[in-house]
């Protein structure tokens, strides 16, 4: 079987937890066998890991003598444009403003290099929405050129590639949600982006859903057919790193992190506000908040201003290493998310021994028994979960025992499977 998948990073080229995710499955199906997988990102930058997949990067492509049709896009084009240079794939919206461009024809002509390539950076820069329109240009090419036998394509910027493949081959097309842009902007969601995912859940054969959680906005905010949309869970790596290597522990306080993105989506005021509760009671405890983001200096001020400074950190954007370096010196992690598809960081946290907090608003939260699980908005609850960590060894021995024999079951080869038996549903049809 052979699957074209669409992706928008890969690592070592990752931004958050879309491109781990991505890589997670590709590997998992690998293991699982019978599976020959193209991954097209939009520039490829040679260092990739390609012995569980090859890894196309559409800047690469030849375009020159490929005609494209699109129904859905030809009578109005429509783009976005961004004033920030940075902006993140989960939330772009507060930067961007709409602009219209007419395309007269069935037929959309760009300008090319002298290869017949289209230019790709493959970031979530001020170029973002030009770059999705290129993305599906080239993938009806890639459609054209190479032999397969499903499309697969991962979150909303690859949706209308995916969608253009499928109208080139013919060849069904399964989506898979990591997020939808409910759950990026809490509820304030840009009507563009909407549309984007609306058309492309309306043309997928079936929808992969990372959690309940999001298999339920899927059918109630985008009105999608129930039976359309199957929740496959994400997984976990297996823990290879070399703990010999991390950094020791120079002070006798406690340490409550707070590891991911600082946006809205991830409720880091309500961490702040539980710090300042906790502090009242004990004083020896240091708050870390690991990760960037446009809510960053809005938490130093508020930090600031509720005189807390002395015992919160701020370590900026981790990766590789320095993430389980972070959790080998964390005595609680708390994802207070508001509304988290899934969430993979508590389950790495549990893997190095780390026991973990999380809001109920989270889809991990549905294969976690393990786990103290509090409501996002509830600061005097998890003010008191993180206290009773902290006070109380048997309990922390509890989750940290259990916890971590329950993420040595969630494994990609496990939500291979899955994934694997509906491609043989789509292709046996």
């Amino acid at each position: 079987m052979k699957v074209l998948m669409f992706g928008w990073e890969f690592p070592p080229h990752i931004s958050g937890g879309l491109g781990t995710a991505s890589y997670g499955l590709t590997k998992g199906l690998y293991a699982v066998g019978g599976v020959d997988i193209l991954f097209v990102v939009p520039k490829a930058h040679g260092d990739e890991d390609q012995s569980k997949a090859r890894v196309l990067g559409a800047s690469d492509i030849n375009v020159r003598q490929h005609f494209y049709h699109f129904e859905e896009l030809r009578s109005q084009m429509k783009y976005l444009q961004v004033h920030s240079e940075i902006v993140p794939y989960t939330d772009p919206d507060e930067f961007w403003k709409m602009k219209k461009k007419e395309v007269g024809s069935e037929r959309w002509y760009v300008q090319t290099d002298e290869k017949g390539r289209l230019p790709f950076t493959g970031r979530y820069g001020s170029g973002l929405m030009d770059e999705i329109a290129r993305y599906a240009l080239v993938a009806s090419a890639i459609a054209d050129e190479y032999d397969f036998d499903i499309i697969h394509a991962h979150d909303w910027l690859t949706y209308p590639a995916g969608m253009a493949a499928k109208q080139a081959s013919g060849k069904p097309l399964v989506i898979h949600v990591h997020a939808t842009d409910f759950d990026r902007s809490r509820g304030n969601v840009n009507p563009q982006v909407y549309d984007i995912e609306k058309k492309g859940m309306d043309a997928a054969d079936r929808i992969i859903a990372v959690s309940n959680l999001t298999r339920n906005t899927i059918i109630e905010k985008y009105h999608i057919p129930p039976e359309k949309v199957i929740t496959v869970y994400n997984a976990v790596e297996p823990l290879q790193v070399d703990k010999r290597n991390f950094q020791k522990r120079s002070i006798p306080d406690k340490i409550v992190t707070f590891l991911g993105r600082i946006t809205m989506q991830k409720g880091p005021e309500y961490f702040v506000e539980a710090a300042v509760r906790v502090l009242q009671k004990l004083g020896r405890v240091r708050f870390v908040m690991a990760g960037s983001g446009d809510m960053m200096q809005k938490m130093v001020s508020l930090v600031a201003s509720e005189r807390i400074a002395d015992h919160f950190h701020f370590t900026g954007f981790l990766k590789g290493e320095d993430v389980y370096n972070m959790l080998s010196l964390s005595d609680v992690y708390v994802m207070p998310s508001v509304s988290e598809p899934f969430g993979i960081s508590p389950l790495e946290a549990l893997q190095s021994d780390v026991p973990v907090i999380i809001s109920h608003q989270s889809g991990v939260a549905e294969v976690l028994t393990h786990a103290l699980k509090v409501n996002y908005w509830d600061v005097d609850a998890m003010a008191d979960a993180i206290y009773g960590v902290l006070n109380y060894p048997a309990l922390t021995e509890m989750f940290k025992k259990y916890g971590k024999e329950e993420v040595n079951q969630l494994k990609w080869e496990n939500s291979a499977r899955n994934v694997k038996e509906i491609y043989e549903s789509l292709i046996q049809v």
